[in-house]
């Protein structure tokens, strides 16, 4: 991929983030419904995180990605350095350190996992798979939340696992293994949404962002040592670019999520794979099969129903409908739906 053609295709991603940034604050002076802000501010998100990972692609060919991992973290906590010297030091206060550490680390395995297998997996299929989050959420919210799982939602996850296997196709051609490290980072992310989901609750989008950043910094700089590669010149202009895309779109998940009930805009989070299929195709030349389609909606329909059986079973409780959902991005997360519920996001935000 040549680089003026990829900061072509980044720098209109950014001006379009930009613009519907601008258009969103505008329209919601004029009237524009939480809604349709939060959907505008779902699909700009996944916009986002669809060119990170064409972002993440391209620098690994000269950068391992463990070390990208770092770098992203970094200028990713740089990024945010305008608001920490908007709100001062005192905005970064808070009581929950604790639950902070283990969101870093559990998002760290996830984003070390997605950035290895972004780098030799295709963008489509990496992301197709990365929908599985919300069935290892329910798996995993019966052990850490205490959840009773009854027969629906366990239909929905296996039917949703079933989906997968429809990508994976074991047993009909060689199955390639970097496919398996996408599942590993689905697993990591849905354990890392569940405990953003505790955070947010209390803690206002940025900082959540800002102390992720602050402890997944030093963290990954362990493991970037073991592999470490001075970038070159262009490398360090692409590294910038990435943490600052990825913040960006972080914060837009955010922002949408404090507008509105997550159920109401989980459908918005499938437009990850048209995006990630046309930076997959204009960048790298990489075309989906049927397959990969028929897989991810399987997945995601899977998803949407676990999801809005949650929210019908308990409206009063988020906290299990967050983890149905998979709330959080493969990269940040991901899985970086990173979120807080309609009310607690937006108390958090005021």
């Amino acid at each position: 991929m040549h680089g003026r053609g990829w900061r072509s295709l980044c720098r209109r991603y950014t001006l379009g983030r930009m613009g519907n940034s601008e258009n969103t604050e505008s329209a919601a002076a004029g009237g524009m419904s939480d809604a349709l802000r939060a959907a505008l501010w779902m699909i700009t998100a996944c916009a986002g995180f669809a060119c990170m990972t064409g972002v993440i692609r391209h620098i690994s060919a000269t950068l391992p990605p463990f070390e990208i991992v770092f770098f992203r973290n970094l200028f990713g906590l740089l990024a945010l350095t305008p608001w920490l010297m908007r709100n001062g030091v005192s905005s970064l206060k808070t009581d929950r350190l604790g639950l902070y550490s283990v969101r870093a680390v559990t998002g760290l395995v996830a984003m070390m996992t997605w950035f290895w297998a972004v780098s030799i997996v295709p963008l489509a299929d990496a992301t197709a798979l990365s929908f599985t989050a919300p069935m290892f959420a329910t798996v995993l919210a019966v052990f850490f939340l205490g959840e009773t799982v009854r027969l629906r939602r366990w239909s929905a996850t296996l039917i949703g696992f079933g989906g997968a296997m429809i990508i994976l196709r074991p047993g009909v051609g060689e199955l390639d293994p970097a496919l398996l490290i996408v599942l590993v980072s689905a697993a990591a992310m849905s354990m890392s949404g569940i405990f953003v989901k505790k955070l947010t609750s209390t803690e206002s989008p940025a900082k959540a962002v800002a102390w992720s950043g602050i402890m997944m910094v030093p963290l990954s700089f362990i493991p970037a040592l073991l592999v470490w590669q001075w970038p070159t010149g262009e490398a360090w202009a692409w590294l910038v670019g990435l943490g600052v895309v990825a913040t960006g779109a972080h914060v837009a998940m955010n922002r949408a999520i404090s507008l509105s009930e997550l159920t109401a805009i989980l459908p918005y989070d499938f437009t990850r794979l048209p995006f990630a299929a046309l930076v997959g195709f204009l960048a790298f030349g990489q075309t989906p099969d049927i397959w990969t389609w028929v897989g991810a909606a399987v997945i995601f329909s899977s998803s949407i129903y676990i999801a809005q059986r949650e929210a019908r079973l308990k409206p009063d409780d988020p906290l299990p409908t967050a983890a149905a959902a998979g709330t959080a991005r493969p990269a940040d997360i991901g899985p970086d739906v990173q979120a807080g519920s309609a009310r607690g996001g937006r108390k958090a935000a005021e």
